[in-house]
């Protein structure tokens, strides 16, 4: 992770909402959604809950929309000002502060029954190292039993032998002679709101190793006749589930289990690990 990842999501976080049909209902329904999860793995009585990626706070304040008492963290000034406003329009009680998953400890003191870092925020890291200091900050910010939640892109999925577009139409495929297809990015979603019609898309651009690529991310906001184009921009790891595995068994977890979107409900993998 560089100084590049911090101005992606300060200038995504006034937008970040126009990926979402209803954000605000995202927020309530990924809120109950891993408030059974963590219902369903956590030792019982389990409040308190470290968003250590929270972003503008789709999860931090859909968990405390549940009850849940929430420290949020994240790299993003500008995502932490929105999630602490959105916070206030919920009625829910949000302290937020801005810290690096990867040294957590150096501004996070206290420990929490659950941690999480959803949204494929953890495959901003690049290197084996940083994946690894990362996973042992946050088990340092575990309690004894506590329970980590971690979610990334079924990058397994998207990148296996067979996969082709017409595989998965929601994923163009980029062809390079030579090479396999690797997913070219995502297909529009069109989207009508008070404010007209909004177009949300990515572009996704391959390492030449495959290990990595750059995201660019589009909005597309109708009015006036014609469309205003908004672009951001950053780079993800193409972080497998064996990789995330090893990394939180090397930091100290232990029963480390992989929940898919049709068993737990969420839009992405979810890697549940518990700090005994």
């Amino acid at each position: 992770m560089n100084e590049s990842v911090p101005r992606f999501y300060d200038e995504l976080a006034e937008k970040y909402h126009l990926m979402f049909a209803d954000w605000r209902g995202e927020v309530l329904a990924q809120g109950q959604t891993l408030d059974g999860l963590i219902r369903q793995l956590a030792p019982p009585g389990a409040h308190t809950v470290l968003d250590c990626a929270c972003g503008i706070g789709t999860q931090a304040i859909g968990l405390a929309t549940r009850g849940y008492q929430v420290r949020a963290t994240d790299v993003s000034i500008g995502a932490l000002e929105r999630a602490a406003r959105e916070a206030q329009t919920f009625g829910v009680s949000l302290r937020v502060s801005v810290a690096d998953f990867r040294s957590l400890d150096r501004q996070v003191t206290q420990t929490f029954d659950v941690v999480v870092c959803l949204d494929n925020a953890i495959s901003h890291l690049l290197d084996d190292a940083d994946l690894l200091q990362a996973a042992r900050q946050m088990r340092g910010r575990l309690s004894p039993q506590g329970l980590l939640l971690v979610s990334i892109r079924d990058y397994d999925r998207l990148l296996a032998p067979a996969q082709t577009p017409a595989a998965d139409p929601g994923l163009p495929g980029v062809h390079v002679h030579g090479e396999p297809a690797r997913p070219g990015g995502t297909m529009p979603r069109v989207f009508e709101d008070e404010g007209g019609r909004r177009i949300a898309f990515q572009v996704w651009t391959w390492s030449s190793d495959g290990r990595s690529y750059r995201v660019e991310q589009f909005f597309l906001r109708e009015g006036d006749g014609a469309y205003r184009v908004s672009h951001f921009s950053s780079r993800f790891r193409a972080l497998r589930k064996d990789e995330l595995g090893a990394a939180l068994h090397a930091a100290g977890f232990s029963d480390i289990r992989w929940h898919m979107p049709a068993q737990s409900g969420f839009y992405q993998p979810i890697v549940s690990a518990m700090n005994r």
